[in-house]
C-alpha cells in the first residue's frame, strides 16, 4: 500500500507574557490523526525570529509533506484569519522570546518583496463559514515571527517544493486567555481543530480558488 505524504501542522511557543499559545494547543490535538487519507504530523516553533524559520525548514525536509499549515496566535481577532500575503519584512513591535527586536530587515535577503499564499484562500474561508466557524480573509500576517515563518514557508515552496501547498492561519485567544481581558474574543481548541480539518481538506483538493470579493478598504 502506497503511503501518502503527510500533512504538517505548525504551532508556536507562548510569547508576549502569555503562558499558553492556542496555536500549539490546537495543532498538537491533531497529531497522528488522518485527514483526507493523510497522516498529520506536528511541529512547535520557538517564537524567536532567528530560529523559527530554520526549524520550519528542517521540519519540511524531514517530513516531506503534501501540505503545510502554520497556525499563530492573533489575540484580539474574532475569527480564524486566513492569511493571503507574506511580506519579506521584519519590523518587531515587541522583543521575541530571545529578546531580539529587529526593525526594517528582510526575512530572506534578496527574495521577493512578498508572496501570495499557495493556498485557495477564498475557497478556504467559504468552507470555514459553511462549517459554522467564524472566518475572514486577512491581507497581512503582521511583521513579527508569524509573518517571518509565513514568508519562509512561501519562499521555500516557491523555490524548492513547487508541488506543495501551504498557508498560514491566525486564531483568537483561548477562552482562558480571554477571561483576563474583558471583552476580548476567544475560540476553543476544539473549534480551531475543526477549522484545521476543514482547511486541510479544501487545500488538498484540486479546485481553483473562488472569484469572489474578500478585499479590504483599510
Amino acid at each position: 500500500m502506497v503511503r501518502l505524504a503527510p500533512i504538517l501542522l505548525i504551532g508556536f511557543a507562548p510569547f508576549g507574557g502569555e503562558r499558553v499559545n492556542p496555536s500549539w494547543e490546537a495543532v498538537r490535538s491533531l497529531d497522528g490523526e488522518t485527514i483526507a487519507g493523510r497522516r498529520v504530523v506536528v511541529q512547535r516553533l520557538p517564537t524567536v525570529l532567528a530560529r523559527a524559520p530554520r526549524v520550519l525548514a528542517r521540519a519540511v525536509a524531514r517530513h516531506d509533506p503534501a501540505l503545510v499549515l502554520c497556525v499563530g496566535q492573533a489575540g484580539g481577532r474574532p475569527a480564524v484569519s486566513v492569511e493571503r500575503v507574506a511580506l519579506n519584512l521584519v519590523d518587531a513591535r515587541i522583543p521575541d522570546n530571545a529578546g531580539a527586536q529587529p526593525v526594517d530587515v528582510p526575512v530572506v535577503q534578496g527574495a521577493p518583496v512578498a508572496y501570495l499564499a499557495p493556498l485557495p484562500v477564498k475557497r478556504v474561508v467559504a468552507a470555514l463559514r459553511r462549517a459554522g466557524i467564524p472566518a475572514e480573509l486577512s491581507q497581512t500576517a503582521g511583521t513579527f515571527v508569524c509573518n517571518a515563518v509565513f514568508f519562509e514557508l512561501c519562499h521555500l515552496l516557491a523555490t524548492t517544493r513547487p508541488g506543495v501547498r501551504g498557508g498560514f492561519l491566525h486564531i483568537p485567544w483561548l477562552p482562558r486567555q480571554a477571561a483576563g481581558k474583558p471583552g476580548a474574543p476567544s475560540m476553543s481548541t476544539e473549534t480551531v481543530a475543526l477549522a484545521l480539518r476543514v482547511v486541510a481538506a479544501v487545500a488538498l483538493g484540486a479546485r481553483p480558488d473562488r472569484r469572489t470579493s474578500e478585499g479590504a478598504l483599510d
